[in-house]
């Protein structure tokens, strides 16, 4: 009798661990008008702790994402979590002169949080001395997702096509980017254009490995191209990069953002379950920590009776 199909659930990894959160671990920030407010999470065993920093979507903040985190820090890792100024939390009004250039301010929360990652270790009872500081990935979620990506090499164009500054930053090893928009110029819509011009990404310098997580029924509002715009910085970047599409998936990819958000408009629990698995299976091996896991989960993938995606890699 033939063996039953491995599915992503049969990935092996490991009982979870409990898990400690501290917020708001607050880092000094002068020159931003508000101190940056993390979140940290960390598993409460285990030692040379790999870290992934994650950018949230707009509006969002240090406490969403909760399937994507619980999982990743029951599982080994430390994920550090701040709260951009755009967040509904902040409630910024619109005429804010900080308000043109939060797309920086963003990738500078993000330096920030690995400039103070003694302030993160401390403020977790039990963290300290744990940190695998050569080990750290950065992850983000659709404007969360373009932030991350600057710290990999992308950069913003300017309105002649030139890149703008170079954000990349060397401690950073890995990367996931999670509904990542794609290009602007005339991609996006009138609106977009108009109002949002850093939207302009250039991939070509995105040279730190990376994995690009892309739903094809992911309708942008702000661009005129189809679910296949969230695929640019995979076929635009340099090679040493994966792109998993998810069948049927929209801008949620299945409900990442929380367990019952209001957002989430394509819930889909075993989607939520292959990401988690996925992504952290990733992540271990982009790091160094092993070179099983993400064979395996490859594998999985491949051989699903009913797959829930598409992986590619070059």
């Amino acid at each position: 009798m033939n063996e039953p199909a491995m599915t992503i659930r049969d990935v092996a990894a490991g009982a979870p661990t409990p898990v400690i959160s501290v917020e708001p671990v607050v880092l000094p920030a002068p020159g931003r008008g508000d101190d940056l407010h993390v979140r940290v999470s960390a598993p409460t065993t285990g030692r040379d702790l790999p870290v992934i920093v994650f950018s949230h979507g707009f509006g969002e903040s240090s406490n969403g994402y909760a399937p994507l985190v619980d999982f990743w820090t029951a599982h080994g890792f430390v994920v550090i979590q701040p709260t951009h100024l755009d967040s509904r939390t902040l409630n910024l009004p619109p005429d804010d002169p900080r308000t043109p250039s939060i797309w920086r301010l963003r990738v500078e929360d993000l330096k920030r949080v690995l400039d103070r990652l003694d302030l993160a270790e401390d403020a977790v009872p039990g963290l300290n001395g744990r940190l695998d500081r050569g080990r750290i990935a950065v992850a983000g979620h659709s404007w969360g997702a373009q932030t991350a990506s600057m710290l990999l090499g992308a950069r913003v164009l300017g309105p002649d096509g030139e890149a703008g500054q170079d954000m990349s930053d060397s401690r950073i090893k890995a990367g996931v980017l999670l509904a990542v928009p794609g290009r602007g110029g005339a991609d996006l819509t009138p609106f977009a254009a108009e109002h949002f011009p850093f939207m302009n990404p250039g991939f070509t310098e995105m040279t730190t490995p990376a994995l690009v997580v892309a739903g094809d029924h992911d309708q942008s509002l702000l661009s005129v191209r189809g679910p296949d715009w969230f695929t640019d910085a995979y076929f635009m970047s340099p090679g040493g990069k994966s792109l998993l599409t998810l069948f049927g998936a929209e801008h949620s990819l299945g409900g990442i953002s929380g367990y019952t958000v209001t957002e989430t408009t394509d819930e889909n629990p075993e989607r939520v379950a292959l990401l988690q698995r996925l992504t952290w299976a990733y992540l271990r091996d982009a790091l160094g920590l092993d070179n099983v896991a993400w064979p395996a989960a490859r594998a999985a993938l491949a051989q699903g009776a009913d797959p829930l995606g598409r992986l590619e890699s070059r």
